[in-house]
């Protein structure tokens, strides 16, 4: 048995969890709802999750390489829905560079990154983002969040000589020396 896939899930108090009936051709739909919000995802075939009081548990139908890998992963989903319906998920970035500077304006971010143009990012999936030097965008999506961070630190990743570009705040960049001059 998979060793992720066993483990529990707590359910913290205001946090409630419905498994929608399937339908002919329709997968079941795993719903968590907690006090930051709601999220929805349809529940694969050959798993089931069962509720007993305030713990969840996910069990598969049979050992067939499929459904033990679909185990793991809807244990590891539905603790990450439940963690952000009730604490929510942060992902903090940090701009470095001299006239580099990012600004929310409504729903997009306005950036200016060293390019001859601003780039402008829309944010209107993103919920809650703080932008300064250093930068924090929260929500309850952990998988929406860390792709929309990834999305935002490609427009300029950190170059390894000076250090410039878009990082994660926890990121460590190597540097490389430059030029020697010649003797």
């Amino acid at each position: 048995m998979s060793r992720v896939g066993r483990k529990l899930i707590t359910l913290p108090k205001g946090v409630a969890l419905n498994i929608g009936p399937s339908s002919p051709g329709k997968a079941a739909e795993l719903s968590v709802k907690g006090p930051k919000g709601e999220l929805k995802r349809a529940m694969p075939t050959g798993v089931t999750v069962k509720v007993t009081g305030q713990e969840a548990q996910v069990e598969r139908a049979d050992d067939s390489r499929e459904n033990r890998a679909k185990h793991g992963m809807l244990r590891a989903l539905l603790a990450n829905m439940v963690k952000g319906v009730s604490d929510g998920f942060e992902r903090q970035l940090e701009i470095n560079g001299v006239g580099y500077r990012a600004e929310v304006a409504g729903q997009k971010l306005n950036m200016a990154l060293g390019f001859s143009h601003p780039v402008v990012f829309d944010l209107r999936r993103a919920s809650r983002p703080r932008w300064t030097r250093t930068s924090s965008s929260a929500g309850i999506d952990r998988e929406l969040l860390g792709q929309t961070a990834a999305k935002i630190r490609e427009i300029r990743p950190p170059e390894p000589y000076k250090g410039k570009g878009i990082k994660y705040v926890e990121e460590i960049i190597r540097r490389k020396v430059g030029k020697t001059g010649a003797a």
